[in-house]
């Protein structure tokens, strides 16, 4: 029983110790990890930032830290040549609370559960609408010729995925789909050269609106090029005096001959070449199918 006050008394020194060497070598005793390169030399000098019992504080960090000068000057007062992004959005934040995003211990963060990294919601509104105060604009084909804020596309949350809408581009641009589409290559496509929204709509690729059946039916002998039928590119006209089996000269006679003078408007009454016109293929089928 008489050992019981000695054995408190050496527990007490003890505990007095630790907290004489906490406070005479804090980076020793406490530190939960080397500091960011540029505080090195604080390395020794815990309560250059922390006050005792109550951690790290902004007020010690704006000590040095001038908010209105973060990412323009040095601690020294210096002018910094080139902005940086990584901290010239600092006078545009809603709080000044360093703690919330920092820890200059690369080491275990002993309150990492407390930190929330940097979130765009930390921003004033102002800057969160101005993308490019903070960010460098894209150089691919589709971000250089447009002339709106990233988040008319994007979140604040991550860049992809992102939800785009054509009508963001200027006129003149939206008549140019091969500025930011590689044109395909199937065999209709590679013949065709004008613009893809005669078939395709800016909302998807699929469907498309061209059915070339409901004009003519590409069957039998008149699997053929594009061209054959369609001079120049120019799909809103035809002529089926692209071949030698039908001259016009021979066309012409087939169908005096037949007592049928109007005879250019050849679809009228030839649509599907697996239908003869005098087997439910001719001018009344054809006109009941374009009515």
């Amino acid at each position: 029983m008489k050992k019981r006050p000695v054995l408190w008394i050496i527990v007490a020194l003890n505990l007095v110790v630790l907290v004489v060497l906490a406070f005479v070598y804090p980076h020793l005793m406490v530190s939960p990890g080397p500091l960011a390169k540029g505080h090195e030399q604080l390395a020794t000098d815990c309560f250059a930032c922390h006050t005792a019992w109550r951690g790290a504080s902004t007020t010690r960090c704006t000590e040095c830290h001038a908010v209105a000068d973060v990412g323009l000057k040095t601690t020294k007062g210096v002018p910094i040549p080139s902005r940086t992004v990584k901290v010239s959005f600092h006078q545009e934040l809603i709080e000044q609370d360093c703690m919330a995003c920092h820890s200059d211990h690369q080491g275990p963060k002993l309150t990492k559960l407390s930190r929330k990294p940097f979130a765009h919601a930390l921003l004033k509104v102002s800057a969160r609408e101005t993308c490019s105060s903070c960010h460098a604009a894209p150089k691919d084909t589709v971000h250089r010729d447009l002339k709106v804020e990233c988040s008319q596309c994007h979140g604040d949350k991550a860049w992809k995925p992102a939800q785009f809408e054509h009508k963001l581009l200027a006129p003149a641009v939206l008549d140019r789909c091969e500025s930011c589409h590689s044109a395909p290559t199937d065999r209709l496509h590679r013949q065709i050269q004008g613009s893809c929204k005669s078939c395709h709509k800016t909302e998807a690729w699929k469907p498309a609106t061209f059915d070339h059946d409901k004009y003519f039916v590409l069957d039998r002998d008149h699997q053929a090029t594009c061209e054959t039928c369609h001079k120049n590119n120019d799909y809103s006209r035809y002529t089926c005096y692209g071949c030698h089996e039908h001259s016009q000269a021979k066309v012409r006679a087939e169908h005096l001959e037949e007592g049928i003078r109007d005879f250019e408007n050849c679809v009228e009454c030839h649509r599907d070449p697996r239908v003869e016109p005098d087997k439910g293929g001719g001018r009344d089928r054809g006109r009941r199918e374009k009515d």
